[in-house]
């Protein structure tokens, strides 16, 4: 192999040729399947690839641009802008007047405004080019919908282990673009090591073959990447987390729905991983006070009282040991009886508010605490409710004189609500009879 090319990262060196050197994807890439049948139909229409790192964007890209014998033009949205946009277009029509196309591909695409991913869409329209996005965000909120409308949406997945220790092999033996020429031997769990390591992103898991093969030691006289150096080389790796990305908002919504679902084992999990990637803690800290109010409500009171104690306790020690105190509170409210029904009875109350408006506060609710408003009947008429028996005021009402009745707060059967519903029950029962 030419110096150059061993200046190349391994990743960009085994990066395949043909379809049939793509590992994984099978739902897109197998007989019949239609990613597949737009890279071998030499014509290929505009397309978004979203998928995590790793999972062959990239390669897809240049795959699709080579089978149809396309110009291949490639853009990385960090660094580009409109004017390289231009300029792109203006070599796609100059390869449109010698007759042939040109793919223009564009890398994380999220990362181009509304109005600069507008720049595409008439040559998109008259077929100047062909566009292939790639991105690691939700298209759905980060791509425009005029784009998306003429643009199908793939899905790649993660690469599974036994994926990732095919391409770590591939690369072992290739003597050509590979670590072949070396003769390395692995010891036994290294590929498995490194490709869990990898989680699910094939260029991390060449980059961790590739410093291992620097690292490698002499074995029986045999160069050797031994358990060692893999677990050197791997340890320290962090799962998949973007904060403030698809990953992110994904998991704290299975967090919350675990806890709602009163999976503890489940709802543990998610935190790790949360904390894991990276997650500031105080900000689950808020998100699971957030759930003792909405999911468990007065069901059990003491659960607000523990997440908040679980904040402050965050707040003083720090991880990791505030860490224990977020997991405490989310297994107990994942354990607690739940009930949403202050949760809803407010958002029926506020859409009342929207539907009546201003109205008035009855005058017998408001204070009086000057003569002027004793004239004017400010609060005559108002029942003092410790005076009535039981502290309740039969048949008084304080809603205003113009709205319905409204019965919001409706108790669920779990909880100390089984007994806050046995005591509304038992005073309204002693309502009048209308």
């Amino acid at each position: 192999m030419a110096h150059a090319e061993l200046t190349r990262p391994l990743a960009d060196r085994m990066r395949p040729r043909s379809l049939e050197e793509v590992v994984g994807q099978s739902h897109l890439l197998g007989v019949g399947k239609p990613l597949r049948s737009a890279v071998e139909s030499g014509n290929p229409h505009s397309f978004i690839l979203w998928g995590p790192p790793g999972t062959g964007k990239t390669t897809l890209a240049r795959l699709v641009a080579q089978r149809s014998g396309a110009e291949f033009i490639a853009l990385s949205a960090v660094m580009a802008g409109v004017k390289d946009v231009r300029a792109a277009v203006e070599r796609a029509q100059s390869a449109r007047a010698a007759g042939r196309g040109t793919v223009l591909f564009l890398d994380e695409v999220h990362r181009f405004s509304k109005s600069q991913q507008d720049t595409f869409l008439p040559y998109l329209e008259d077929g100047t080019l062909t566009f292939i996005g790639a991105t690691t965000e939700n298209p759905s909120f980060e791509v425009v919908g005029a784009l998306l409308s003429r643009a199908r949406v793939y899905v790649l997945k993660s690469l599974g282990t036994t994926e990732i220790e095919q391409l770590l092999q591939r690369a072992l033996v290739d003597r050509e673009r590979g670590l072949g020429a070396r003769e390395l031997r692995c010891a036994a769990g290294v590929l498995s090591l490194l490709a869990a390591a990898a989680d699910g992103d094939g260029r991390r898991a060449l980059g961790m073959l590739e410093i291992a093969a620097d690292l490698c030691e002499t074995v029986d006289g045999c160069a050797t990447i031994t358990e060692v150096v893999a677990r050197e080389v791997a340890g320290g790796s962090r799962r998949r987390f973007d904060k403030g990305g698809e990953a992110f908002y994904d998991q704290i919504s299975a967090l919350h729905k675990c806890v709602r679902g009163t999976d503890p084992d489940a709802a543990l999990y998610w935190l790790a991983r949360m904390l894991d990637g990276g997650c500031d803690p105080a900000y689950l800290a808020r998100r699971i006070t957030r759930m003792a109010i909405e999911d468990i409500g007065l069901a059990d009171p003491r659960a607000l009282q523990l997440a908040v104690d679980a904040w402050q306790a965050y707040e003083r020690m720090g991880s990791p040991e505030g860490d224990l105190a977020l997991a405490n509170v989310v297994v107990y409210l994942a354990c607690a009886p739940k009930s949403n029904a202050a949760y809803k009875a407010f958002g029926e109350a506020r859409a009342d508010v929207e539907t009546f408006g201003s109205l008035e506060v009855p005058l017998r609710l408001r204070n009086a605490p000057t003569r002027l408003m004793k004239e004017i009947d400010y609060g005559k008429g108002y029942r003092y409710a410790h005076d009535e028996p039981d502290a309740y005021a039969r048949g008084e009402r304080y809603l205003p004189d113009d709205m319905p009745d409204r019965h919001y707060y409706r108790p669920v059967a779990r909880g100390l609500e089984i007994r806050i519903a046995e005591a509304l029950q038992r005073l309204r029962a002693q309502e009048p009879k209308s």
